[in-house]
Order: structure tokens, then sequence, then C-alpha cells
């Protein structure tokens, strides 16, 4: 180990001087938390052999892994600069994400305050138990020095804080170096005291290492618990695409904070990824081994096999591709296929997160909008975004992570139907080996030409791609799940509906608080967000306990007056209850229906083998 950091850091010292010769001195942050109680950190960056130029510096408004647009700059103040020799610069600002320096020596140091108190995928936060810091939310950088080199060293708040990030450690504590901004804006950090786990994968030059470092409320044996759930699924991602990437500096890194301060999230990066979740690895019964999945398998899906439309990202503009239902979908679909394969799920559970999934693509009215590539391109209004008017995506958009996992779900059945002893895996495996491993972005057709190279039938995945892809169309999936053994049914067979709606109660009133459904019983009757129902029937609704019982009192096919309180005033209508139309994939054989040894064959190729299965053979 200490030969190989050895190698490791001279390498890097190597690199750093041939890119000073080239490029230029390296950019040098600092960091400081004298403030952290309040959420503050103190941040320099330097910069030398400026030139004759003004020096251009910017927030970023966007962030890797995201595709909305994020104003970072919103929370920087207190921006001051010195030159080379102590002497205070003037700074301007040009617009609402720049600064400008003109009467610098060719040397600058640049100071700011940053505010953060948001710990998630995107954001930064600070306070006095760690600083999860996401670069693009937290430091400027310079137009013309993206290609030089960058080194950070941290002064922490507490002594006992330790650093986990990709970025290249140096011989300095918590100092580390990065080979150009791209990667530096990629390489998030947690300075905390977390818990760390670690692990080997590979043999020989293709041995290398798996942290895990968690910064919870939890005890250790819950962390031990955690890290022996993730080197299982890690494997088995592993085993599916036949090998681990290399990672840049033989190590990849899981940073986690399960804490009641943060948000649910997961940012994936070139060899790290962010998880984020505010229950605890005890209390969520591990569930966020469910995140920690669908981010491993962007190691290779999104980090090296690229839509072509991120390379290179763009920090100063949202960052959109069609090609979302496949990088995030397919990810979506891989992320508890590779759980339940690895053992650590059964068929119930993961057919539970499926059904979700398929009830959720299979009802949305948005499919006669826009298709899973045209879906993918509404990701900057979608993707986290903050807007101040109301949208109706609801009715007219589906999110391209369901979308595109139903696709995939649509392509590996079809797959393995109609080709012999080929699946979904052997065309990521394809993709993996003709795009991701050397790094080659790809585009539409790619994707497309690529399944008729997988297939031998190009016709096969000319037709695939138009109709389901290019338009919202989706396959029959009965005969495609049939042979598996499951069949798709009404999830609350016979009960009432009036149609899928999210309330807003207050103890005295019900309030809408979601746009109706086309099509349902609610929007035909005229009802929308912000209405207030008043009774149904004879039932008068002062929650969603008492709509529940409404509900439960009728049974399609009745007809009632609904009352409600809309903006112009006391109105009623008619309203007509339909079977609630809910669906789930179930197994045929809670129908007492006898699979076949074929079914039940298809079944174990595809999902795995159950614990008790595998313990009998």
């Amino acid at each position: 180990m200490r030969k190989a950091f050895l190698a490791l850091y001279a390498a890097g010292m190597a690199a750093l001087a041939a890119a000073h010769a080239q490029e230029g001195a390296p950019v040098a942050y600092r960091v400081s938390f004298e403030n952290a109680a309040h959420h503050e950190a103190q941040i320099s960056a330097t910069f030398r052999d400026i030139g004759d130029q003004p020096l251009e510096l910017r927030m970023s408004r966007a962030s890797p892994g995201r595709y909305a647009l994020h104003e970072f700059a919103k929370n920087v103040y207190a921006v001051t600069a010195i030159d080379g020799a102590g002497q205070k610069l003037a700074v301007t600002r040009t617009d609402p994400y720049s600064w400008r320096i003109i009467d610098h020596d060719g040397s600058a140091t640049v100071t700011y305050t940053l505010y953060a108190d948001l710990g998630d995928g995107t954001y930064s936060q600070i306070d006095l138990t760690h600083a999860h810091l996401n670069m693009p939310a937290t430091f400027m950088w310079a137009r013309k020095f993206e290609n030089r080199p960058i080194t950070i060293s941290f002064d922490p708040a507490q002594g006992n804080w330790k650093a986990a990030t990709q970025l290249q450690p140096t011989r300095r504590a918590l100092s580390f170096s990065a080979p150009d901004l791209q990667y530096f804006m990629d390489s998030p950090i947690e300075l905390s005291n977390f818990g760390l786990r670690q692990w080997r994968i590979g043999e020989g030059d293709a041995r290398q290492m798996v942290r895990l470092a968690v910064h919870h409320d939890g005890e250790d044996g819950d962390l031990d618990i955690f890290a022996e759930k993730a080197k299982i699924i890690v494997a088995e991602h592993i085993k599916m695409f036949g090998e681990a990437p290399q990672f840049d500096y033989g190590v990849y890194t899981f940073i986690a904070d399960y804490l009641p301060t943060v948000d649910g999230d997961g940012m994936e990066h070139r060899n790290s990824t962010i998880l984020t979740r505010s229950g605890s690895l005890f209390e969520d019964d591990f569930a966020q081994i469910h995140t920690l999945s669908h981010e491993f398998f962007h190691v290779w899906n999104v980090e090296r096999l690229r839509p072509a439309e991120l390379e290179p990202f763009d920090f100063s503009k949202a960052n959109p591709t069609p090609s979302l239902w496949f990088a995030e979908g397919f990810t979506s679909y891989y992320g508890p296929l590779m759980i339940r394969r690895a053992g650590e799920s059964s068929v119930e559970d993961f057919l539970s997160g499926l059904s979700g999934q398929f009830d959720y693509v299979f009802n949305a009215p948005g499919r006669q909008f826009a298709s899973p590539q045209k879906m993918s391109l509404r990701a900057p209004f979608a993707d986290d975004a903050t807007t101040n008017d109301p949208t109706n995506f609801a009715n007219t958009f589906v999110s391209y992570y369901p979308y595109g996992a139903i696709v995939a779900l649509a392509l590996d059945l079809s797959i393995r139907r109609q080709f012999n002893d080929l699946s979904l895996d052997d065309y990521m495996r394809y993709l993996w080996n003709t795009f991701g491993k050397p790094e080659k972005p790809y585009t539409h057709d790619d994707l497309r030409d690529g399944l008729g190279d997988v297939t031998g039938d190009r016709l096969f995945a000319e037709k695939f791609f138009a109709r389901y892809i290019e338009n919202g169309n989706l396959p029959d999936f009965a005969p495609l799940l049939e042979q598996a053994g499951l069949k798709i049914q009404p999830k609350n067979k016979g009960d009432a509906w009036l149609g899928r709606v999210r309330f807003e109660e207050n103890g005295k009133t019900l309030i809408i608080d979601s746009n109706t459904i086309i099509g349902s019983p609610l929007y035909q009757a005229g009802l929308d967000r912000g209405d207030e129902v008043v009774s149904i029937g004879r039932f008068n609704i002062n929650s969603e306990k008492d709509w529940k019982r409404a509900l439960a009192r009728h049974k399609p096919g009745e007809t009632t007056i609904i009352k409600f309180v809309g903006r112009s005033g006391v109105s009623s209508a008619e309203i007509t209850f339909i079977e609630d139309q809910t669906l789930m994939i179930a197994p045929a054989e809670d129908g007492d229906t006898e699979l076949s040894e074929t079914q039940i064959a298809f079944r174990k190729a595809w999902l795995g083998r159950e614990a008790d299965e595998a313990e009998s053979d």
C-alpha cells in the first residue's frame, strides 16, 4: 500500500509539473470554516501567470449529473482580491454569475464567503459536524484557466475531520490535487469524522480499492452490515459488465451522509458518488442500498458510457441530451435488478418496485405528448429545477427515469423472447466495450445501430427504436411477462376510484394539491388543483380520512354529487366512480397457476435464484 501510494503521488506530481510547464501555474484553493456554526466557509483562490488579460471569474450554473440550472452564485458574497504583492485589487461584478479583475500584476488571490446549508448531491452543507461540498456549488473558477491543474487544501472546523473524495491526495494532510477544472468540478468532498470501510476488487494489474465513507449517527455495527451489502452488490455489477472500469487513481469512493439534516439524493461522479438520506441505516432497514446500487451502475452508464451532448460538460448553462431515457432510465432498471440478482432483495420486493414504475408509465397521460427521447430533452425543466409558476407536468410530463426503465424492461424481455441466449445484459456489455471502455461518446443512432449489431437483426432495432423510443408507444407486455410466469393485474381490484390525486389538509378542509389527471372522474367533473372538496354524496369531507371513507362506501359505476369550492365559488357536479386503475406485476403462481419448467428457467435466468433455491443447490 505504501509503495502504491508513493507511485501514485510521484505520478501526480510529475503530471502537475508537466502541466505547470505547459499551461502555467496551478490554481490553488484554500478553504477554512471559522464560522461553520452559521454555515459559512471562507474560500480563497490564487491564480498566477494570468498574463495581460483581465481575470474573468465565474460561479457555475450547472453541476455534473444534473441537467437543469442551479444558480450557485446566489450564496457567494464578500468578494475581495489582492495581487501578488498583497495590494488590494478592484473586483467588478459583470453579471449575476461573474466577476472581473483588470489591474493585477499577473497574479491574484480572490477571497469570498460561501453560505451552504443543503446536504444533497447538488448543493453544499457546512456546520460543526461536517463540510459536505459539491464543487460547482462551492468554488469560483476562471475563464481560460480550465486546463490548468488545481491544488486545494482545507483547514477543518474540528480536529477529528478527515476527507473522503476522488481527488488525488498529496503528502500534506487534507490537501489534494486535480488535473483540470472538469475533474475538479466532478469531485465532491466530505470532511467529517465519518466511518470508513474498504475492500479490494479485481486481481493482478486490475486490482483496485472500493471505499465506503459514511457520516451517520448510527452504530459501527450498522455500517458493517451496510458495507457487506454494498460489497455483494458491487460484485454483482462487475459480474454483469464482466469487469470494473479502471478508476483514475485505482480507487472508487462512496461518500454517504445519513443524517436528519440532509435531503435524500444520489449523485454519480467519475470515481465516486454522493449518497444522502435523512433516515439512519437502522431506522430505514438499510434501504439506502437502493440508491447505492443505482449510482454505482452509473460508473459504467453515464460516467464512461456518455451521451455526446454531455462532452464536455458546460458549467455555464443547462446540459440537455435526448438520451436520458437510456442514461438514467436503463440505470433505474438495473439498479434494483442488481440487488435482486445479488440476493439482497426477494423477487416479490423487485416486482413491487417494478410495478410502481410500470403503473406510473402505463397510466401516464403525458405519453400522448412526447416520447422517451423527447421527454429526455425536458430535463432542464424537471431535474430538480426550481420554477415559480405552476406546471401541468402531472398530465404532460413522464419522467425519463421510470419511462426509460420500462423501455429497458420491454427491450430485455423482447430480446430474451426473440433471440436465443441473448439479453439486455449483452447489449449493455456491447455498448460498454464499444463506447464506454474507450470513452467514445455515443449518439442516439449509435444506440440504435448497436442493438442491431448485438441481435444481428437491424430491422428489429429500427422498429423498436421507432415505436418505443422515438414515439411514445408501449409494447403488449402480457406475452413478454408471461415468459417469466408474471401477469399484469389491478392492484386494488373492485375498489372505487376518482383518479390519482394529492391533497393538502389542515384538519378542517381538504384541498386538492395536484393537477387532476386527464380522463379521470375528478378531471371530467371540473375539479383541479386548489379546489376544496366539501362533500361526496352524503359524506362531508374535511380530511383525507373522510375521502377514503367515502370511496370505500361506493362501487365502480355508481354516480353521485361532488360539492367543492373553486375559484368561481361553491360548485356541484355529477361524478361517476370507476375501478381503481392502479396496476401491478404479480407472479402467476399467486393466482394458483402452476408455472412451467420453461417459465421457471426464464425467471431464474432473468432475476436470479431466490435465496432458498440457491441454498438447496
